[in-house]
C-alpha cells in the first residue's frame, strides 16, 4: 500500500510540474515516422549529425540537424557502415539544418523508420 501511495505522489508531483511521464520500458514500441506535405517526418535527437557516407563504409560529417522533428526522403540499408540498433546498417537520407545534404544514422532516430521508403538511385 505504501509503495502504491508514493507512487501516486510522485505522479502527482510530475503532473503539476508539467513533466511528461513517458514508458521508460525498451519494449515499449516507438511510434512510426509519418507523413505530411510531401515529407517524411521522424523524431530525432537534438544535434545530431548528418554524414557524406561513401559505400565502402566511411563516412564524414556535413552538418547537424538541431530540430527533433526533422524530415527524411528515404531509407537505405546497402552501404557497410553498421551503425547498430534495431536497423544495423540502415542510414536514412535528409537536408542537415546549414542545407547539406546527407545520411544520418539510424540510430539517431527515435522514430520507427520502417514506414520511410527505400532509397532507389536515380
Amino acid at each position: 500500500m505504501r509503495r502504491k501511495l508514493l507512487g501516486l505522489l510522485g505522479t502527482a508531483v510530475l503532473a503539476a510540474t508539467g513533466v511528461a511521464v513517458l514508458p521508460a520500458s525498451p519494449a515499449a514500441a516507438a511510434s512510426g515516422c509519418w507523413y505530411n506535405n510531401g515529407n517524411w517526418w521522424c523524431h530525432n535527437t537534438y544535434g545530431a549529425r548528418v554524414y557524406s557516407l561513401v559505400y565502402d563504409g566511411t563516412y564524414t560529417e556535413v552538418g547537424r540537424m538541431w530540430t527533433t522533428t526533422s524530415w527524411f526522403d528515404c531509407r537505405d540499408e546497402t552501404t557497410p557502415a553498421w551503425v547498430g540498433g534495431p536497423h544495423p546498417y540502415r542510414w536514412e537520407f535528409t537536408k542537415a539544418d546549414n542545407g547539406a545534404w546527407g545520411w544520418m544514422k539510424d540510430t539517431s532516430i527515435s522514430s520507427e523508420t520502417d514506414p520511410l521508403p527505400v532509397c532507389v538511385e536515380d
